[in-house]
């Protein structure tokens, strides 16, 4: 979904719970708190609603695409449509009806009419020569996967990705034309890069379809890009994992994706994060998980046993009477936290290790720790009810 429609759908004001007249201080203070309350360590379940909070903090937070995203939602549906290429998709929401003002016609009228707005031709909203066609336009974000290593994704890593994207032409430097010869005025537009179809009151302009709203004509096209002035080329962007990221994390990268079109700015890199196993420990938000097999005389008598850790290994005390599955919590022994400076916890979880094989002198000690028991064992007393119920 790209992503001028989930602004339109998303009023990430009402996510963060702030007005969208909010200062910068106000949106981060929002997102602060609202990150710490629905963080998957404090509360486990509440992913889905961290990744709506992070959404809405990755364009509130900017200061463009906060700009960017004001400007959709203040168009209404109208802006679905036309920020698509076309008015396919304006015209209703979900209930049938238009959703927009009378001051929203005047400023897209403005832009798409010669006349009935206040963008006539030679004041098209900063686009060149009253073109709406050819203005700034941003450009698309993009999307990569990384996989890191169990321990990367613990301590956190500066690594590099490989992106696909748009580039401009490094034979033509994005003229579009053969090294030696340039652009010539459009002939059919005469350079203003519209076509206006005079409709009575209003005069509908559209892109010019022999130079696509540019203005300018390539007669003599470039052999690399064709004409187009730009080309794909892979390159390796540079990215910072923070440390415990989780598995399937989204890192933004903040204007490396898709160049923009006619000065706009450039989209953003997500990277997608897969995070690979570990031979002993496992993951539970910010806490290590880990099972250890304690013997029967360990968990019937108690013992300190050592157990290993992401840094040293730590001393843990197993009370007389510990029972398969129980589980106890190391503090401070597990992954950093990407909030603050703490760290999660080492869950270390027991399994009793009951021998395959006994030798004499132990088969002989757990039949005399059989005979000394005072009360029967919960299998003869299973055996005695079941007798009664015969």
């Amino acid at each position: 979904m790209a992503p001028q429609r989930e602004w339109f759908q998303t009023d990430y004001y009402k996510v963060l719970g702030v007005s969208p007249e909010a200062t910068e201080k106000e949106i981060t203070r929002a997102y602060r708190k609202l990150a710490k309350q629905y963080h998957p360590d404090a509360n486990p379940g509440a992913e889905d609603k961290f990744k709506e909070i992070s959404a809405a903090y990755d364009v509130l937070g900017d200061s463009e695409r906060r700009k960017e995203y004001d400007e959709v939602r203040r168009l209404g549906p109208l802006a679905g449509g036309f920020g698509t290429g076309g008015f396919g998709n304006a015209g209703s929401g979900g209930n049938g009806s238009f959703n927009f003002r009378l001051d929203d016609l005047g400023d897209l009228f403005g832009g798409i009419f010669n006349r009935g707005g206040r963008g006539t031709r030679g004041a098209g909203g900063g686009s060149p020569a009253g073109n709406p066609f050819g203005g700034p336009r941003r450009g698309q974000d993009v999307e990569a996967e990384l996989h890191l290593s169990f321990d990367d994704a613990v301590e956190g890593v500066v690594t590099s990705v490989n992106v696909v994207t748009g580039a401009i032409c490094h034979t033509c430097a994005g003229s579009g034309s053969r090294p030696g010869s340039l652009p010539v005025t459009c002939p059919r537009c005469n350079g203003s890069g519209v076509l206006n179809d005079n409709q009575g009151l209003f005069s509908l302009a559209q892109p010019c379809p022999e130079c696509h709203g540019r203005g300018m004509k390539v007669v003599d096209p470039c052999p690399t890009c064709g004409g187009s002035g730009a080309e794909r080329q892979q390159r390796q962007v540079k990215v910072r994992i923070p440390a415990g990221v989780d598995d399937g994390q989204r890192i933004r990268v903040k204007g490396r994706g898709e160049p923009g079109a006619n000065g706009g700015p450039a989209g953003d890199l997500y990277v997608v994060v897969h995070v690979g196993k570990h031979a002993l420990f496992g993951r539970s938000g910010r806490n290590l998980t880990l099972r250890v097999p304690v013997s029967i005389s360990e968990a019937a008598l108690g013992a300190d046993i050592t157990v290993p850790s992401l840094g040293e290994p730590v001393t843990l005390r197993i009370p007389a009477g510990t029972t398969p599955g129980k589980t106890f919590r190391v503090k401070g022994r597990g992954l950093k936290q990407s909030h603050g400076d703490g760290y999660g916890d080492l869950l270390v979880t027991v399994d009793i290790d009951v021998p395959k094989s006994l030798s004499d002198e132990q088969r002989a000690a757990l039949e005399e720790f059989a005979a000394a028991s005072a009360d029967r064992s919960p299998r003869e007393q299973v055996n005695q009810y079941l007798g009664a119920q015969s």
